[in-house]
């Protein structure tokens, strides 16, 4: 018998899920942002008592949060300092000196994380080959010191020009802070990001920097209250790229842990693509703070090796913060079940970024929040059953949020806004991608998702949707799919045209064998799948496409094989190729990993019996702008083959999935509510 807890914070939500032999209990309770382990605690013990197990019987924990990706937005790290080569301390200011608005006189770009007082110069020089130009001047590197125990600094990022070549002036820098400074966290970016282009390896080590006394922190505390609590099994931490990694390494590579909520959620909605056989998915994950939409191909999440943090201009690429790391693709906006809405001076309405979270969360929650938000709207529309909400475990106040939303005119305006946000994200995400939505299929989960899918679906011009059980704690359950990974990349320069196999040879071995060490805590005893990938271009192209390598000692008739699959992806990214210019490859990936969960086909649902309504409800509907009468169904008393029309909303513990008139809904086989556009396959 595998007994497992996957756990999921989020904004506004901490997610529980606990699994024993392939049956889940899932519970929701309200974050406690002050102490996120607090919160994650109840929610345990809350889980544990629905499954009626105990700690000792847990066999794995596994853990996404938000933590890291909320003090970076908020600003809220520790007090960190950057060493950097001479000459280059305005680096992370300079960025590309790229305007991500050409026409906005007052741009304003996101300011560094490191103030320039704290970006200290320190004396050396590497070439890009990895010769010492200029030896370590360790005198510089003790001013430094210096400098730093005055200011009381708690975190420090070492990032020198070219150490991704060779990293030993990085490595002597961190032993003499080390010596002198034993209670100073330390990054350096030959380990965090070991790759070209300066900008984005220093913006990397220094929001690795940035949040690692406090991540490591919290998850000391956390470890601490599982212990006490009679937890004896490991923890392991879900990281962007769609796995899972050990608590040492989330440690050191806090950076990793951005987006690690949302991963799961792509991870979920892959299994759940494969199981209905949906080929091209749009994942549509709204919780109580943000929403998130990402591409799904052929089961596969659409990944990237650059994601932003804080954009400050609303789905403009180079508006944020540059964070080289693996991660799924993905964009996110300030949309949810908590998100705030206002009328401006003229009287416009706007709708969020910002979001009344857990503490004092929505008025309707009767805990101090005196500002209207989706939720409130999704209330006062009677789209949500105030009885069910989270299990019963958040009582909602109907006349509070009427109270603060007025009447069903403003409560419309506020969801159609944010219906109108989240789809325009999906239609700008899928054109950056060179990709069409009209014919995928919406998966859609996290608490608000369900509420909200039906009219993001009519915008978007989508047919089909997918809410499948469980989908209020989606990402959650994503954890528990999840393989142990992990991804290692390094830049190593190769023209194809003299392809040298024999340094390459060693450093992707190099890789291979750290890879393996660090799944091998995670995953011990099991058989590991190996991936390599070239980042190539043609020479003097500033941008890279992805291309397979074989695992195995590369030879030089190699050049040629990577130069074919290069070629061949570029063709069907450019729609052509350009003759007599040789390739050349900068970076190279190793991702290793245990065998991935993959999800069998599921037999096609016939519908059978149209289910009784447990009720009858003058519910909203937002595309008819208009009430109407609208069947209320339980989701727990639904079988396989049960069909019925919209107007109707079908409530359950974590959420609740409106059906619009234009659609029908038939339970699938596997609990899905597969949602068609009527007069449409």
């Amino acid at each position: 018998m595998t007994s497992r807890i996957a756990i999921d914070i989020g904004g506004t939500f901490t997610d529980v899920v606990a699994e024993r032999d392939g049956h889940q209990w899932t519970t929701k309770v309200l974050t406690t942002a002050r102490a996120p382990e607090e919160g994650v605690l109840v929610g345990v013990r809350a889980a544990l008592r629905l499954a009626d197990l105990a700690p000792v019987a847990i066999d794995i924990i596994v853990h996404g949060t938000t933590l890291a990706t909320n003090a970076l937005i908020e600003r809220k790290g520790a007090r960190t300092a950057l060493l950097t080569t001479a000459g280059f301390r305005d680096t992370i200011e300079l960025g590309t000196e790229s305007r991500f608005e050409q026409y906005d006189l007052n741009l304003e770009k996101p300011a560094p994380l490191v103030a320039r007082n704290w970006r200290l110069p320190i004396g050396e020089r590497m070439a890009a080959d990895g010769e010492v130009l200029r030896p370590l001047d360790e005198g510089t590197v003790q001013e430094a010191i210096g400098i730093l125990r005055a200011q009381r600094i708690e975190s420090v990022a070492v990032g020198f020009l070219h150490s991704y070549a060779n990293p030993a002036h990085e490595r002597r820098v961190r032993e003499l802070l080390r010596a002198h400074l034993p209670g100073v966290a330390v990054s350096l970016s030959s380990e965090v990001s070991p790759e070209m282009r300066e900008y984005e390896r220093l913006c990397t080590t220094c929001a690795n920097a940035y949040v690692q006394p406090l991540v490591a922190g919290y998850l000391e505390r956390l470890e601490v209250g599982l212990r006490a609590a009679g937890f004896r099994c490991p923890l392991y931490l879900m990281i962007s790229s769609g796995g899972i990694t050990t608590v040492e390494t989330a440690r050191v590579f806090p950076i990793r842990l951005v987006e690690s909520g949302p991963a799961g959620g792509a991870i979920f909605a892959r299994h759940v693509a494969a199981r209905h056989g949906a080929t091209r998915v749009l994942s549509f994950d709204m919780g109580g703070t943000t929403a998130k939409v990402c591409l799904i191909d052929d089961f596969e999440p659409q990944t990237a090796r650059v994601f932003e943090v804080a954009r400050s201009y609303r789905y403009r690429k180079g508006s944020g913060m540059p964070v080289r790391i693996p991660v799924i693709d993905m964009v996110e906006i300030g949309a949810g079940g908590g998100s705030i809405a206002r009328r401006d001076s003229i009287g416009r309405i706007a709708v969020g970024p910002q979001s009344a979270g857990s503490d004092p969360g929505p008025a309707c929650y009767g805990r101090g929040g005196n500002e209207p938000t989706v939720t409130d709207a999704d209330l006062v529309l009677d789209r949500i059953d105030p009885q069910m909400f989270a299990g019963g475990k958040v009582r909602l106040d109907p006349e509070r949020a009427r109270a603060v939303v007025g009447g069903d005119d403003f409560a419309y305006a506020i969801v159609e806004l944010v219906d109108e946000a989240m789809a325009n994200a999906a239609r700008v995400h899928a054109v950056e991608n060179g990709r069409t939505l009209q014919e995928r299929v919406l998966i859609a989960f996290g608490g608000a998702a369900p509420l909200h899918v039906g009219r993001v679906a009519d915008k978007l011009g989508v047919a089909r949707i997918l809410v499948p059980p469980a989908a209020g704690v989606g990402s959650a359950v994503g954890f528990l799919l999840a393989p142990v990974s992990y991804e290692l990349a390094r830049s190593h320069y190769v023209r194809l045209r003299a392809f040298a196999p024999e340094s390459l040879n060693r450093v992707l071995a190099g890789m291979a064998a750290e890879a393996r060490k660090v799944v091998a805590r995670g995953a011990p005893g099991d058989a590991l799948v190996e991936v390599r990938t070239a980042f190539a271009r043609y020479v003097g192209q500033g941008h890279e496409i992805a291309v397979k390598v074989p695992v195995r000692e590369l030879v030089e008739a190699d050049g040629e094989t990577i130069k074919w699959a290069f070629e061949e992806a570029y063709l069907a990214q450019y729609g052509r190729l350009i003759e007599g210019i040789d390739a050349e490859i900068l970076t190279w990936t190793v991702t290793v990993r245990n065998h991935a969960q993959i999800a069998e086909r599921l037999p096609v649902t016939l519908a059978k019996q149209a289910p009784t309504p447990i009720a009858w409800r003058e519910a909203y509907d937002v595309g008819q702008a208009a009430r109407l009468h609208t069947a209320i169904y339980r989701r727990a008393d639904l079988v396989t083959g049960d069909a019925f029309s919209g107007p109707a909303i079908v409530a359950e513990d974590a959420t609740s999935t409106v059906i619009g008139p234009g659609f029908g809904a038939l339970i699938a086989m596997d609990g899905t509510i597969v949602i068609t556009r009527r007069g449409e396959a």
